[in-house]
């Protein structure tokens, strides 16, 4: 598991949606996640036993402002290079659309989104030792990905999402970037591996990002209203001395043991860190 060493890392993303039923079966039939659980108006999928989406019904909810804060993108990370070409091969063949596909030099990524307009990156990393940094930032890019070529090393029928599939990170959308860096590096405590006056990149144990913000489709975007769909908590897995560190910067009791600790950033998006050892499904 590619984040696994580092002390905060990405759980699973809760959506609301308005047609649980559609969404629910895209990120089955489309992504490849297992179905965990369906209770009422909600649902978990994931892999391995481990929730990495949670899906929060609402056929009241008002459609998200696309321009406003929530979402840019959950972010699926594959275990490799060639499992990516497994599931473009998947797409391909199911005549399933995509909207983009980049390389970022630490990574390969393809760009979609589900039924009600989240975004969604299905990605593997490029080796370690591969990323180049300069000083504390890494180095990163936005190129063609050679799709041919990732289809050219596909070596087997896709069959859902893979063991050792996680979030790898979590994109957002917010009104600015120096709140957001003051809160994410400042606040969650995060390394700031990369920056620009329209988005900031953060990460924990060395990894390239685990969080990232941006205001490419939101630029002065005030916080998120209440009863929208979209997203609805990005839940974190995180050592608990990590916990206990954001809880006093934030002016927050510290939980007690294996408690969580529920934050909101400027923007009121929700983020939750619970104890790595309670955020496995059943």
């Amino acid at each position: 598991m590619a984040t696994s060493d580092a002390p905060i890392e990405i759980g699973h993303v809760a959506l609301v949606v308005r047609d649980l039923d559609k969404v629910a079966d895209f990120y089955r039939d489309v992504i490849g996640l297992h179905p965990l659980s369906r209770e009422g108006e909600g649902a978990t999928l994931g892999v391995d036993g481990r929730v990495l989406l949670e899906l929060r019904g609402d056929k009241a909810a008002v459609l998200r402002n696309p321009r406003g804060a929530g979402l840019f993108h959950t972010a699926f990370l594959l275990p490799s290079h060639t499992e990516l070409g497994n599931w473009l091969r998947h797409m391909a063949i199911g005549r399933h659309r995509i909207q983009g596909a980049s390389d970022h030099l630490v990574s390969e990524a393809i760009y979609l989104a589900d039924p009600e307009g989240n975004g969604i990156e299905v990605y593997a990393d490029r080796p370690r030792d591969s990323w180049r940094w300069n000083g504390s930032e890494v180095v990163m890019a936005t190129e063609a990905l050679d799709l041919d070529a990732l289809l050219a090393d596909a070596n087997a029928e896709w069959r859902g999402v893979p063991e050792g599939s996680v979030v790898g990170h979590v994109h957002l959308q917010t009104g600015a970037i120096p709140e957001a860096l003051a809160f994410y590096s400042g606040t969650l405590g995060m390394q700031t591996t990369a920056q620009m006056p329209s988005a900031g990149f953060y990460s924990s144990g060395g990894y390239h990002h685990h969080l990232a913000t941006n205001i490419w489709n939101s630029r002065g975007a005030g916080p998120k209203p209440e009863g929208a769909t979209g997203l609805a908590e990005v839940v974190l897995r995180a050592d608990a001395p990590e916990i206990a560190a954001v809880a006093r910067r934030a002016g927050k009791a510290v939980p007690a043991d294996s408690g969580s600790l529920s934050l909101v950033d400027p923007w009121n998006l929700s983020l939750t860190l619970q104890p790595k050892e309670t955020t496995h499904a059943g």
